[in-house]
C-alpha cells in the first residue's frame, strides 16, 4: 500500500495520499471491530488517539452518549466562520460473510455501510486540516454515533451539539457503490427519504379452524389490509410526488396449530416519503384503510405510525457550494448535480432541520459491486484520500484565507 490508485485534483487530495496506507489502516482496524450504536467506545477511543496524533486543537467527548468532536481552527479565525464535517461510527447487526484479514471479529456485527470509511475520511480531513490550516474559521468534525436506526445526530443535536458549536452549515457524505470510484453525485432538494414504521394490530375473534363461520378472522382482514394499502400510491399520491409504502412481516396464530384461528394478527413495515404533505396524506389514509377493512368484517384495527428519520434535504445554496467544491477535486465530467435520491434514510437529516448543509454521495464500487447492507461488502480504500480531501477542501473552500487561491 503505497498510495491510492485513484487520481484527483488539488493540494488536498495531494497532501493526504501521501499519508493514505495510515488512513486504511486505521480503516481496516474499525472495519475489524464494529460496534453498534451508542456503544461505540473502542471507535471513538481510536478516534480520539488520532485525533490527538493529528494535532487538532480540542477534542470533546461524550456528546450524544458516545459522540466525539474534533476542533481544528485556521491561521485565523477573524471571519468568526464555523463549518461542520460530519461521519458516522456504528455498524450493523449483520454477519459478515468476507474471508479477508480484516474482516470482523464480533460475531453477529459488521461494517456493512461503510462508516469504518466514513470516520477514516473524517480523520483523513482533520490531518490534513491541523497540518496546513489554510483557512479562516474553525472546522468542527462531528463523529456521531447511531446512525442506524438509533438517531445519533438527534443526540448529539439535543445533547447541545449546536449551541457548543455554532456552525453556519454542516456537510456529510455516504459512499455508494453503485458509483465509480472518483465520481461524487448531489442535487440541490431530497437526498434520502424520510423513514416511518407502520404497525397494524388486527383484533378479532379466534375459534376453531373448522367451525370458521363463528370466529372473526383477523388473518383474512389481514390478507385485505395488505392488498388495500397498496392503493393508496396508485390512487392518492401525485405521480410527480414519491412514496413507498411495505408491509413487510406478519405474526398471527401458530404455525403448529393449523386447524387455530388466532384472536389477533400483527402487520409492521415501513412507508418512505419525501415530502411532509405526503407523509401526512399516507399516515391518514393507512388509519382510514385499516379501520374501515377491520370494521367491514366485524374487527378492529389500530395503526401505529411512528416517525423514526425525516428527509434528507440538501439546501440550495450550500448543495451548489458543495458540488462547486467536488468539481474542483473530480472535474466536472465527474460530477453529477442531479443525484436521483434514494428510498432509503439518513439520520443526517436531523442535522439539516437544524442548519443548512448537503449530504453528497462517494462512487466507490461500479459495475458488480457489492451493495450497503450486504453481508460482503466492504468499504473500497481507494476512495479515502479523494473522500478526506473533499471534506477537507469543504471546509476551506467555506472559509478562506483573505487573497488564497481556490484549489
Amino acid at each position: 500500500m503505497l498510495s491510492p490508485r485513484l487520481k484527483a485534483n488539488g493540494r488536498a487530495f495531494a497532501h493526504i495520499a501521501a499519508f493514505h496506507p495510515e488512513l486504511v489502516a486505521l480503516r481496516r482496524d474499525l472495519h475489524a471491530h464494529p460496534e453498534l450504536g451508542f456503544e461505540e467506545v473502542y471507535t471513538g477511543s481510536r478516534v480520539k488517539e488520532a485525533l490527538k496524533l493529528c494535532g487538532v486543537d480540542e477534542i470533546h467527548e461524550g456528546i450524544g452518549k458516545t459522540g466525539v468532536v474534533g476542533i481544528v481552527r485556521g491561521k485565523t479565525s477573524a471571519s468568526g466562520r464555523m463549518i461542520g464535517l460530519r461521519a458516522d461510527m456504528d455498524a450493523l447487526t449483520m454477519t459478515e460473510n468476507n474471508d479477508f484479514p480484516w474482516r470482523s471479529t464480533k460475531a453477529g456485527m459488521m461494517h456493512g455501510c461503510g462508516h469504518d470509511g466514513h470516520t477514516a475520511m473524517l480523520v483523513g480531513a482533520a490531518r490534513y486540516l491541523a497540518e496546513t490550516r489554510n483557512f479562516d474559521g474553525t472546522a468542527v468534525l462531528i463523529f456521531q454515533p447511531g446512525e442506524e436506526g438509533f438517531a445519533g445526530a438527534k443526540a448529539m443535536i439535543d445533547d447541545g451539539l449546536f449551541e457548543r458549536f455554532p456552525v453556519q452549515s454542516v456537510f456529510a457524505m455516504h459512499n455508494w457503490p453503485a458509483m465509480k470510484p472518483g465520481t461524487v453525485g448531489i442535487n440541490s432538494g431530497p437526498m434520502m427519504a424520510a423513514a416511518d414504521r407502520v404497525t397494524i394490530e388486527i383484533t378479532g375473534k379466534g375459534g376453531h379452524g373448522a367451525h370458521a363461520y363463528l370466529t372473526i378472522d383477523p388473518v383474512l382482514v389481514a390478507a385485505h389490509i395488505i392488498t388495500a394499502v397498496q392503493s393508496i400510491v396508485s390512487r392518492n399520491v401525485k405521480p410527480i410526488d414519491n412514496a413507498v409504502v411495505s408491509l413487510c412481516a406478519m405474526q398471527a396464530g401458530d404455525l403448529g396449530a393449523m386447524s387455530v384461528v388466532p384472536g389477533k394478527a400483527t402487520l409492521v413495515g415501513t412507508v418512505r416519503t419525501f415530502s411532509p404533505d405526503v407523509q401526512e396524506l399516507v399516515e391518514r389514509r393507512l388509519q382510514e384503510l385499516c379501520s374501515a377493512i377491520a370494521l367491514g368484517f366485524g374487527a378492529s384495527a389500530s395503526v401505529t405510525f411512528d416517525r423514526i428519520y425525516p428527509a434528507t434535504i440538501n439546501t440550495p445554496d450550500e448543495a451548489a457550494f458543495a458540488g462547486d467544491v467536488a468539481e474542483s477535486i473530480v472535474g466536472a465530467p465527474n460530477l453529477v448535480r442531479n443525484m436521483e435520491p434514494s428510498m432509503g434514510a439518513e439520520d443526517f437529516s436531523f442535522m439539516l432541520q437544524a442548519k443548512p448543509g448537503a449530504y453528497l454521495r462517494l462512487g466507490q464500487g461500479g459495475e458488480g459491486s457489492c451493495f450497503l447492507h450486504n453481508s460482503r461488502y466492504d468499504f473500497n480504500d481507494d476512495v479515502l484520500s479523494l473522500g478526506s480531501a473533499l471534506h477537507a477542501s469543504l471546509a476551506e473552500q467555506a472559509m478562506p484565507l483573505a487573497g488564497s487561491p481556490i484549489s
